[in-house]
């Protein structure tokens, strides 16, 4: 059974579009990334799967039930964290915890001390007193102590300190061997590189990439790095071109042998072809939409 299911699922307010016939699909126990910069469509798709507001059109369904008709099934068997999250005002961290406990009717307050623990949050502290990262860490607790199937995670790491992005990394590595499905919303690529297993590529709403992230790198894309000086004009394929005074650095995208011509008529005294990072090779899924468009 998939842990999400997405048919066409599509969310307008009013003419503007917020996704636009997504297909997705995130299979139990995967730890899965869902890539795009601000405004792509994450968090609406995030809040439409989760019931909080109704799609356009199409489906979906979480953990097998269906986002319009068992939300709060849906809500009860998930851990979800929103990118700002907003508590009541002059609650106490653990009084914050202890209500989220309550609305899912579950004793939590051994995992919740000990998340507050390995997140350095004093529970005793008022929400009005916490610094932005502070509240971050206490969404994030909200989150993860009932122990849900499923984490639904939106820009968790805003406002965390390096330290705590590490062990916030290393809770969520744990569930994940434990059986939960983990779906986490970033616009910063390492994050999904060093911990996901799949990930989807949204621009605009529509998901224009989706596979393992092995495969996601896996396109003709190399990185060209030389010291020296080469004549690019003519050359197709080359983008994001950097260059000083004795070196020179583009993604490149054609043909090798085209390539070494204009390399053996250039002036190099190194060279190096190295696969690109995943930051470019985003890049460049978005710059082949826009030619495809």
């Amino acid at each position: 059974m998939s842990a999400i299911s997405t048919e066409k699922l599509t969310k307008f307010y009013g003419k503007i579009p917020g996704i636009r016939e997504l297909d997705l699909s995130v299979k139990e126990g995967e730890f899965f990334g869902f890539i795009g910069p601000n405004g792509a469509g994450k968090s609406t798709t995030i809040r439409t799967l989760l019931g909080l507001i109704h799609p356009t059109s199409g489906q979906a369904s979480v953990l097998g039930m269906d986002i319009r008709k068992e939300k709060s099934k849906i809500l009860s068997r998930t851990g979800y964290l929103p990118a700002e999250a907003v508590f009541y005002p002059g609650m106490k961290v653990k009084e914050v915890l202890k209500l989220s406990a309550d609305l899912r009717k579950k004793d939590c307050s051994r995992e919740a001390a000990s998340l507050c623990s390995r997140l350095d949050l004093d529970p005793e502290r008022r929400v009005d007193e916490l610094s932005f990262g502070n509240r971050k860490k206490a969404g994030i607790i909200a989150a993860l102590q009932h122990k849900p199937e499923l984490l639904i995670l939106d820009e968790p790491t805003s406002g965390l300190d390096p330290l705590m992005q590490q062990e916030f990394f290393s809770i969520l590595r744990e569930r994940n061997r434990q059986g939960t499905t983990i779906f986490l919303s970033s616009h910063i690529l390492s994050e999904i590189q060093k911990n996901c297993s799949r990930a989807a590529i949204v621009r605009s709403g529509r998901l224009i990439a989706c596979g393992s992230v092995e495969e996601l790198a896996k396109t003709n894309a190399r990185r060209v790095t030389l010291r020296g000086r080469i004549d690019l004009k003519g050359l197709e394929g080359v983008r994001n071109v950097r260059q000083t005074d004795s070196d020179m650095s583009f993604l490149y995208t054609g043909e090798i042998p085209s390539l070494l011509h204009v390399l053996s008529e250039g002036n190099v005294t190194d060279l190096s072809i190295t696969e690109p990072d995943l930051e470019e090779i985003f890049m460049h899924y978005y710059q082949q939409e826009e030619q495809d468009l």
